[in-house]
């Protein structure tokens, strides 16, 4: 069996420098050598203010670097000196061209193919680390077999860790379930036992599965395709709920004892986010049409409508409340990230709810514990969220707020977009004294359940996913139905 004494981490980013301190952790005798061409990133990564939030990371990147874990940009000299390459680039979906919108953009991961390539000498264990389409490894094993020296092998193979979340937490990292794919031959089988010895280190054997290469890529989508479904499916639950009086929570409960279902995952919220679900599935949307499967194409595409359905019509819903216009008032939104103890932000919720209230005029005062100012000002302003001229829009109509009381102070309603757990800890009566009346709360997240009665008793009109919590009385004529009625198929109504 190969014996891994070194290794280069190509991509410093949310999979990349978390994946990579565990390792070095939990390997003190392998030398961890993480690089990217972002020399920011880099600088970040070895000073005292990481360029990523998870709890505990900053205190293992503290007990490793310098000692066996090390950030650079050199990286050249890091793939020539490493063992063992992972690829950890970015794989974002495709923005033009074919597949626009659904496949995943492999610019990144065939620019690092022919980077180890060019500069590799010996043997070396290549490892994609990011989530790629099936078939991924095959493009980078041709690119390796057109540019071999005679000097050169290569063996590749998929490894992911196979989350009951999307993202890669610290607590999950120390206590994950690994999954390795690799060739059939006697060069792929001694790849994959070196991998598994890195793992072993901390994973208990049982918790290590191997499969062939395709088996292995198509695994990770379907994960994660999954875990987006049932999200989706408990959401959609969740808008009957809200026009029959039933209590999604309680029907989530309720489902979730049955021991074939279970109860993960069946939090009815705003939506999923985060970079690998929408992505996953658009993904296997992509592949499904591609391979001439258009009936499961189309029922993986349902998963997608319904996340953002749930998001447009918790939008509706804070509009009509507000009596059918928010131009011109202010409204906090506590949470930017897309879920609790993280700074990440990719394809959060929040930035679609924002971009709905923006588009109808309001002023926005966000405020996040973890996230930067200039991250949210950045994902704002993506052009493929907001108009062209988002920027100066963006900047007229949205404050970054330093504490959630200055964010709420005059508002006219409070949006929950993020589960972290100081909002539930915050003084509302005082927070209600300084907001205009009637002053309203949407609990995108459920986590004020248990403040319900006390919020209308200071004299709240509190608005949660999946319940109806208090009467509310929309601005619309005798005749006429609330805007998140409005949103159901017209067929379902009775006229």
């Amino acid at each position: 069996m190969v014996q891994v004494k070194k290794i280069c981490c190509i991509g410093a980013g949310y999979v990349g420098g978390p994946t990579c301190s565990v390792i070095a952790q939990m390997c003190p005798g392998v030398m961890v050598t993480v690089v990217d061409v972002n020399e920011d990133r880099i600088q970040a990564w070895n000073s005292d203010s990481l360029p990523i939030f998870e709890p505990g990371l900053q205190e293992v990147v503290e007990s490793c670097r310098g000692v066996n874990l090390f950030f650079s940009t050199d990286i050249d000299s890091a793939i020539q000196d490493a063992d063992l390459v992972f690829i950890s680039v970015n794989t974002p979906t495709k923005t033009f061209g074919i597949g626009k919108g659904r496949a995943a953009d492999l610019k990144y991961i065939e620019a690092c193919a022919r980077r180890i390539a060019d500069v590799s000498t010996g043997c070396k264990i290549v490892v994609e680390k990011s989530t790629v389409p099936v078939r991924a490894a095959e493009s980078i094993r041709r690119i390796f077999n057109a540019n071999t020296k005679s000097t050169l092998s290569f063996q590749v193979n998929p490894s992911f860790l196979q989350l009951k979340i999307c993202c890669l937490t610290m607590s999950v990292l120390s206590n994950p379930e690994v999954l390795i794919g690799g060739d059939e031959s006697p060069e792929g089988q001694c790849a994959i036992e070196a991998l598994r010895g890195i793992y072993q280190h901390w994973v208990p054997k049982d918790k290590i599965i191997t499969t062939n290469t395709w088996s292995s890529e198509l695994s990770k989508l379907a994960a994660n395709a999954f875990l987006a479904q049932r999200i989706s499916s408990i959401n959609s639950i969740s808008a009957l709920c809200e026009v029959t009086g039933a209590d999604v929570e309680e029907v989530a409960h309720a489902i979730g004892t049955d021991q074939r279902i279970g109860s993960r995952f069946l939090k009815a919220s705003v939506g999923f986010g985060g970079s690998c679900f929408q992505k996953d599935v658009l993904n296997l949307v992509y592949l499904c049409e591609a391979l001439n499967l258009p009936e499961v194409a189309r029922y993986w595409q349902q998963v997608i409508e319904i996340n953002d359905y749930q998001r447009q019509r918790f939008s509706s819903r804070i509009i009509g409340c507000l009596f059918n216009t928010v131009t011109d008032k202010k409204i906090a939104l506590l949470g930017f990230a897309f879920k609790k103890n993280t700074g990440d932000t990719r394809e959060s919720s929040s930035i679609y709810i924002s971009r709905y209230l923006m588009d109808e005029g309001a002023r926005l005062h966000i405020y996040d514990p973890k996230v930067k100012k200039e991250q949210i000002i950045q994902d704002l302003s993506q052009p493929t969220l907001s108009h062209g001229e988002d920027a100066q829009r963006v900047s007229q109509l949205v404050t970054i707020a330093t504490d959630p009381y200055s964010a709420c102070e005059n508002a006219h309603a409070i949006v929950i977009c993020t589960e972290w757990d100081m909002f539930k800890e915050l003084d509302y009566e005082r927070i209600y004294k300084a907001m205009l009346k009637p002053a309203f709360i949407f609990d995108g997240r459920r986590i004020l359940d248990s403040l319900h009665d006390q919020l209308q008793h200071i004299g709240f009109q509190v608005e949660t996913i999946g319940k109806r919590v208090s009467q509310r009385i929309p601005f619309t004529g005798s005749n006429e139905i609330s805007k998140p009625e409005q949103l159901l198929p017209s067929k379902k109504l009775k006229q």
